[in-house]
């Protein structure tokens, strides 16, 4: 229910671009925001429960991807500018919770465009994800992060 309800909160918000005949990114934000509220003030007729909890938690998700974006683009920036450079290099194996494509593959998105961080390969069985780290000296944190990071808010938000 919770995925038609977002369906057609993009319709609605495509419909006001198409009504305002504006579609750049900031007209078609303010239309996905308005019909937000009017799905909210007609929540009880189309039955859904979560769905603007899940906003929030998506939300919370992009924050975090923004502040992560951040932080790594620091700590790069201070490998490179050091005058001897010690890295540690390595391609490590995380254990995936996440089951669905859709999941997987945001999740290997996300880890990507961090930097620093770069997604390899997907196992067969679609439980393990390889990502290529610049410098890791502690894989076992560096696993630690993303399961709780990325991974974490992704099942709370998508589940």
């Amino acid at each position: 229910m919770n995925n038609r309800v977002f369906l057609m909160n993009l319709l609605l918000a495509a419909a006001w671009g198409a009504v305002t005949g504006s579609f750049t990114p900031l007209n078609l934000i303010f239309g996905f925001v308005l019909s937000s509220i009017a799905l909210f003030l007609i929540r009880e007729q189309i039955a859904f429960r979560d769905y603007f909890q899940r906003g929030g938690k998506v939300v919370i998700l992009a924050g975090s991807f923004f502040k992560e974006l951040v932080l790594s683009s620091w700590r790069v920036l201070m490998i490179v500018i050091r005058p001897k450079i010690k890295l540690h290099p390595g391609i490590i194996a995380v254990p995936l919770s996440v089951t669905e494509d859709f999941e997987i593959t945001l999740l290997a998105n996300m880890v990507t465009l961090t930097p620093g961080t770069l997604s390899v390969d997907v196992s067969e069985d679609r439980k393990v994800l390889f990502v290529h780290c610049l410098n890791v000296p502690d894989p076992e944190e560096t696993i630690d992060g993303i399961k709780n990071g990325f991974e974490r808010q992704i099942l709370e938000a998508f589940r």
